[in-house]
């Protein structure tokens, strides 16, 4: 399985310190957030990492290099300005093969997700071995969270491991989800797309599976989320 970060968010909210540091590389207990992501990846075997960047991209590549650092193959997929979540998946997808893959965005904190679970949650077959027809196997498998303070509506609902667009309880999208490429086959190399409406697409017609991860998980949003992740334990709130 290959897994894809995404970095080529601007951070607009966290200016000023995304006006000289791309997001990614802002640190976490001493650790950029990417390279937390990175290391959870190759401890559960998952080395072939694609990593889409546009703004101070030459900066992630000058970081990270060959990925060899950490036991990791990484590869590139600069956009130049920022072609949204899906569009970044359409324009890496000759580096990302035709597997499901798992993928992930940058600016999230999750030390502790271990991203052995991701390799076998899309399957191609039901439990006796007989084919999933293909307009009824899951496309996506998301992981949710509850919500955050800055998300209290959440964004979908899950029902025994099937996500849904309304219903209750709802829960926050954490940014951690697996895909089959063929999602994407309707967005142009180039294109700029939105992930969600997709998503939602796909959950209407009863493709999205998903559960809810219960770990620490934070959206690095802004300067003051990522403070707090860093003040001493003792003065965290």
């Amino acid at each position: 399985m290959k897994a894809m970060i995404f970095a080529a968010g601007r951070g607009e909210r966290m200016r000023p310190l995304t006006d000289s540091c791309p997001k990614p590389l802002l640190k976490v207990r001493g650790r950029p957030l990417i390279v937390w992501h990175i290391l959870n990846l190759v401890r559960a075997g998952i080395t072939d990492i694609v990593i889409n960047h546009a703004h101070l991209g030459h900066m992630i590549e000058q970081a990270l290099g060959d990925g060899s650092q950490f036991g990791a193959r990484l590869s590139y997929s600069p956009e130049g300005t920022a072609l949204e979540t899906a569009g970044g998946i359409a324009l890496a997808r000759h580096l990302l093969g035709e597997e499901p893959f798992v993928a992930l965005a940058a600016d999230i904190y999750c030390p502790h997700f271990d991203f052995e679970q991701v390799r076998n949650v899309l399957e191609d077959n039901d439990v006796w071995g007989n084919p999933h027809p293909l307009d009824r196997r899951d496309v996506a498998w998301l992981y949710l969270v509850k919500n955050p303070a800055h998300n209290p509506k959440g964004d979908f609902a899950l029902h025994s491991f099937s996500i849904a667009n309304e219903g209750e309880p709802r829960y926050t999208f954490s940014g951690i989800g697996v895909y089959r490429p063929s999602m994407f086959d309707a967005i142009a190399a180039g294109e700029t797309a939105k992930l969600a409406p997709l998503l939602r697409e796909y959950a209407a017609r009863g493709q999205v599976g998903g559960e809810l991860y219960r770990g620490d998980w934070t959206d690095v949003g802004t300067p003051e989320r990522l403070e707090q992740l860093n003040a001493p334990l003792t003065g965290r709130t």
